[in-house]
């Protein structure tokens, strides 16, 4: 099936009144027509319709479009992508059990596993897997899931998939990975034997920066198993409404990815050779020692990557930033809008740990904007460094 066909046609076969947009089922119960009907929805709220907290047709609609991109049996969706995050992770763990996880990943898995997870015993590695002998070095009796993020979303460091997942199942370990960075256009980690695909889709997936969701993709008994006790047993369910503007979002996603594409290279040619860059973040780079190994997991390039500038000054760096007029300041990524996230925000905040990146780390998210906008504004505002 292609993409076309997935994004405006799959679970769209039978609307109702030959409607062209999935309608809105925005209601928390469903009529019942016997006992005999309610006693058998009762042993599988997961495929009938019973109350949305299970199952909902518009969120189900969503449902197939997303495991179908990532070419998956079925999919979960969750109110945010960390919760979707959680659910995978705990639906393979117990205590005494320890993970595997990539350094660097997304905060809150970070904190997930570094915080919350010891407290019921549950211990995690944190290594550097951009060489499977790291992953490997690791390893445990007691090893049950190895959690993968590539590219992850403030270095971009990627790892070798398919050998992660060989030699995962080999172990009878099981593989998670954060593809939020790529979305499933320009990669798909099942076709190279990853079990479970988590997104946060409020990224990418969605693409208007007004809808927080996770999804979580993987084959039918896993999704079953997951849907009757991780999802069911925490409700971190997503509403028919923000269903509904994903599936509108997801109409433009491969002219919205291509754009992005096509932008973020013109950008990377600009910033590459600038006096005062000392150094570029991006996958693509062919200056990057990943760079063979980008090119055969992943079809493109999104609108992430990074720079450090050539100066230590908070002054500098900061006028830098506030300069910005169309890039602006801010978290996450996917939208529309073009994003600039400074590390320096996250120094010296009391109580916290400081991240391991250097204050003139800046994180660059290309939207939609022109590219020629977008090189100006940060043409201007570069000047403004010394070189």
């Amino acid at each position: 099936m292609s993409i076309d066909e997935i994004i405006h046609l799959l679970g769209e076969e039978e609307l109702p009144q030959g409607a062209m947009v999935p309608p809105i089922m925005q209601t928390s119960n469903f009529s019942i027509s016997s006992i005999e009907e309610l006693r058998s929805f009762f042993t599988n709220e997961w495929e009938n319709h019973l109350y949305t907290r299970g199952n909902n047709p518009t969120v189900k609609i969503l449902r197939q479009k997303l495991s179908a991109l990532e070419r998956t049996d079925d999919a979960i969706c969750f109110s945010s992508g960390i919760a979707a995050v959680s659910a995978a992770i705990l639906s393979e763990v117990k205590s005494g059990d320890h993970v595997i996880c990539v350094k660097n990943p997304y905060s809150w898995t970070r904190s997930l596993l570094e915080s919350y997870m010891p407290k019921y015993g549950v211990e995690t590695t944190f290594v550097d897997g951009k060489e499977l002998e790291s992953i490997q070095a690791a390893k445990r009796d007691n090893t049950r899931l190895l959690m993968l993020e590539s590219p992850n979303s403030m270095v971009f460091e990627l790892q070798d998939l398919k050998a992660c997942a060989s030699w995962a199942k080999n172990n009878e370990i099981v593989t998670i990975i954060d593809n939020s960075y790529c979305s499933p256009l320009f990669q798909n980690p099942s076709t190279l034997g990853i079990d479970m695909i988590v997104h946060s889709g409020s990224k990418y997936l969605n693409g208007h920066s007004d809808v927080v969701f996770g999804v979580l993709c993987s084959a039918q008994e896993r999704i079953a198993r997951i849907a009757a006790d991780e999802y069911m047993t925490l409700g971190a369910i997503m509403s028919p409404f923000e269903a509904f503007l994903v599936i509108r979002g997801l109409r433009t996603l491969s002219i919205r990815m291509n754009r992005i594409n096509k932008s973020t290279m013109e950008i990377f040619d600009y910033l590459k050779s600038h006096p005062v860059i000392e150094r570029i973040f991006y996958p693509f780079d062919p200056q990057n020692p990943q760079y063979d190994l980008a090119r055969s997991q992943m079809s493109g390039s999104p609108g992430l990557l990074s720079i450090r500038l050539k100066t230590s000054e908070r002054s500098e760096i900061e006028e830098f930033v506030h300069g910005l007029n169309v890039f602006r300041m801010g978290v996450s990524w996917g939208g529309h809008e073009s994003l600039a996230l400074p590390i320096l925000a996250a120094h010296d905040i009391p109580g916290r740990q400081p991240p391991n990146l250097p204050i003139n780390h800046i994180r660059l998210y290309v939207g939609l904007e022109d590219p020629d906008t977008l090189i100006s504004d940060l043409d201007q505002n570069l000047r403004s460094i010394s070189s």
